[in-house]
């Protein structure tokens, strides 16, 4: 609807074409300034939007154009209103989809394989999920992808815990380390690799690399089933940081020739103070190992040699200080850091009953995102999440999420699609028995409210465009509230107008699933 109007101004304006909304909402559904346009035809901003108004009155598109100050304000005719709720009608789910060039590269989540998730990475998990969801439904090309972090000492360590765990089950004698992975978890990895190997198998410590890798690749099952039951979609890529390292040479080789390493303190330094950092970071320690940093390093470059148009990153805000020192090591190696964009999501503090939700005994010292998905569904995690800025502090109640008002948005949305779902189950009658059905000499809030509900495809391209998904969430919850509204004031069955409002509801409905559906959330029908 949007891109037919910019495209009907085009005809008569050669240039780049900016709707707004009107400042009031009596002007009209979309306004164009033309002071930019008046300055080029030197002519006075107010006469040249009266003169240009006239050439828009025999679009059957508009009801009215209307010159005011300098802008022109255009108010949709019940024709266009009446094409896209057909367009509506026959796409169902597709509506909004699009077709784009631009190739991205999305990863997001790579929590390491030492534990299961918990509800922080659940956050950026849903999050990284609505980004791609919402892109792929614009057209985007996008690639998701995980790096698992599998290399280096949590590795080992995961190892020794199991290692000490199975020891201290079959009762033999154990000396923990000061650093090491506990919880529930860890003794069950233990029962079950005293089954896998058998009791002798853990009277030799030679056997914890052996152990280590095992009990990673256990835990990456139970990520991917944490994963699952988030409803995330299944990932394109895994990408083993261990089997990156064999390009670390590669990589060392390119950076020396950049002039970008030192040496110093026994140490390999880079130099990313160069490109904004606060100080030279290590990316090999005295003892020979490469940091984590390396790693960065390494799996960066091997992400630009894949020739992506942009890179995005979904790390925990934690993270943050990494990131100039990633896109120094990007811009030493050849390529565009402004290519690589890196987004932060905040942790998340919740509740339940008003007190602090309990760690979880399986996990030790966290909250599992299982046991918040056990708790209260992933669909009504995904909507909480979904409805602040991730990069915003988000605290909530999980006893909120069974309240049935308003005060649940995941309700209060669900209720406004059950509800239009009753109206037509009663009237034995689908949305699609309404295709056609003309809408015409529409009332103010008829008109009003299909308005609303036609603009999700700019609410898509805006939340994409920011990285916000809340914009789609905070769309679906003014859209439920204009709905609830509407059907509070105006009688649907059994009215004069019954038909034309069955018409606008089942739009309504068509355009809240899709929403629903393009966030991964499953709406009921009956509630």
């Amino acid at each position: 609807m949007k891109q037919k109007v910019i495209d009907i101004i085009k005809n008569h304006i050669d240039d780049e074409i900016i709707l707004q909304k009107p400042k009031k909402e009596e002007f009209g559904h979309f306004a164009v300034p033309v002071f930019k346009y008046a300055k080029q035809e030197k002519k006075n901003p107010m006469e040249y939007a009266k003169e240009l108004s006239s050439s828009f009155e025999n679009y059957d598109e508009f009801e009215s154009v209307e010159a005011i100050g300098g802008f022109i304000n255009f108010k949709l005719s019940d024709s266009i209103m009446n094409e896209m709720a057909n367009r509506v009608l026959e796409e169902k789910e597709n509506f909004g989809k699009a077709e784009k060039e631009e190739t991205i590269l999305l990863e997001y989540i790579s929590a390491n394989p030492t534990g299961p998730m918990h509800i922080g990475h659940a956050r950026g998990a849903i999050y990284g999920d609505a980004i791609l969801r919402i892109g792929r439904h614009l057209g985007y090309k996008i690639t998701s992808e995980y790096y698992v972090n599998d290399a280096g000492n949590q590795i080992r360590l995961l190892g020794v815990s199991v290692y000490l765990s199975a020891r201290e089950i079959l009762n033999y004698n154990v000396e923990w380390p000061e650093e090491f992975y506990k919880g529930e978890y860890i003794k069950e990895l233990a029962q079950k690799a005293i089954k896998v190997f058998g009791k002798d198998y853990f009277n030799d410590e030679n056997h914890i690399e052996e152990l280590s890798t095992w009990a990673k690749d256990e835990m990456l099952e139970v990520i991917k089933q944490d994963i699952k039951n988030l409803k995330v979609t299944p990932f394109d890529n895994w990408v083993s940081e261990k089997k990156l390292y064999d390009e670390w040479d590669e990589v060392l080789k390119k950076l020396k020739k950049a002039n970008a390493i030192y040496e110093k303190d026994g140490k390999v330094w880079l130099k990313s103070t160069e490109y904004k950092d606060e100080k030279d970071r290590v990316v090999v320690r005295d003892d020979g190992r490469p940091t984590y940093l390396a790693g960065d390093i390494i799996y960066h470059y091997d992400k630009f040699k894949r020739n992506f148009d942009k890179y995005i990153n979904i790390w925990g805000a934690d993270h943050h200080g990494y990131i100039a020192r990633v896109k120094a090591a990007i811009e030493f190696l050849g390529y565009d850091s402004k290519k690589l964009e890196i987004l932060l999501a905040q942790m998340v503090a919740l509740l339940k009953g008003g007190e602090p939700y309990k760690m979880s005994k399986r996990a030790g010292n966290f909250i599992l995102a299982s046991d918040v998905v056990e708790d209260i569904g992933a669909d009504a995690l995904r909507f909480i999440f979904l409805t602040k800025k991730a990069d915003n502090a988000l605290e909530f109640d999980v006893d909120d999420l069974n309240k049935t008002d308003s005060s649940n948005p995941v309700f209060y949305v669900n209720y406004a699609y059950a509800r239009i779902n009753s109206i037509f189950n009663n009237l034995n009658k689908t949305f699609y028995d309404t295709k056609d059905i003309k809408l015409t000499n529409l009332e103010k809030a008829e008109k009003e409210l299909l308005f609303f509900a036609l603009g999700l495809p700019y609410e898509l391209e805006d939340s994409f465009k920011h990285r916000e998904p809340h914009r789609v969430t905070n769309f679906l919850i003014n859209l439920s509230s204009k709905l609830h509204s509407f059907y509070n004031s105006n009688k649907v069955s059994g009215d004069e107008r019954e038909e034309i409002r069955l018409k606008i509801l089942a739009t309504v409905a068509l355009i809240i699933k899709t929403g629903a559906n393009i966030l991964g959330i499953e709406l009921k029908e009956k509630m």
